[in-house]
């Protein structure tokens, strides 16, 4: 086993952690809205995030002073269903949240080198060091799109990265993807992973294992972020 200093909040049931996730990261944007005048989020798209989400949009912040980015994106138009962009819309920037600055990170309608061009460009202009970065983790140990094994992987996971944002393949022939690199993600000032149910609490433990990381990325995360990484779980 793999020695790690992240914390771990556990919690009986998904509308909990929710609810307690929300709690945390609005003090912690927050105390960065004060510090630094703006605070950068960014943020992991899929099914477990969407009760954060709306928690999130109700919680009483300066959301003028907020940026959201995604940590990654599916090559979709912005209706898709398969849409990080339009599930951050749709259940994150709601209400006074809708005034937040949010940058999405693909454009479809462009050539692939043209979209990670502008995607770059968009993402450069943000204020980093994120001040929190939400990831999630799929069965096979990937997070934003991280993939085991894939093309370009060890370049896209490096805290030195050249680059912000890389172009990533995803497996089994789905939608390409862009993603943050570990230049992105790993420098954040604070990260949290949130994991719900037995499954993915399974995922965790082989991931906490001894492993190279090309086999599960979510250990890049796991490994190096040290005390600045929060896991919120549940157990249903």
């Amino acid at each position: 086993m793999i020695e790690t200093t992240f914390a771990r909040r556990a919690f009986a049931d998904g509308q909990t952690l929710a609810q307690d996730f929300a709690d945390w990261t609005a003090a912690l944007l927050a105390e960065a809205i004060a510090a630094r005048g703006l605070a950068l989020l960014v943020v992991s798209g899929g099914s477990t995030p969407k009760r954060y989400f709306a928690e999130l949009s109700r919680r009483g912040l300066d959301w003028a002073r907020v940026a959201v980015t995604l940590a990654d994106e599916r090559r979709v138009a912005d209706d898709s269903p398969r849409s990080n962009a339009r599930l951050v819309r749709e259940t994150l920037l709601q209400g006074a949240a809708a005034r937040a600055q949010f940058c999405p990170l693909a454009d479809s309608r462009l050539t692939p080198e043209r979209e990670l061009a502008a995607a770059a460009t968009r993402a450069a202009h943000l204020n980093w060091p994120a001040d929190l970065v939400v990831l999630g983790m799929g069965d096979d140990g990937h997070t934003a799109s991280w993939f085991p094994y894939a093309a370009g992987l060890a370049e896209a996971i490096d805290p030195a990265a050249r680059a912000l944002v890389a172009a990533m393949p995803a497996p089994d022939g789905l939608e390409p993807r862009l993603t943050l690199t570990g230049r992105a993600l790993l420098r954040a000032r604070a990260l949290a992973l949130q994991i719900e149910g037995p499954k993915k609490a399974e995922v965790l433990r082989r991931a906490c294992e001894d492993g190279p990381v090309e086999a599960m990325p979510i250990r890049a995360a796991l490994r190096g972020a040290g005390d600045r990484l929060t896991v919120f779980q549940s157990a249903a």
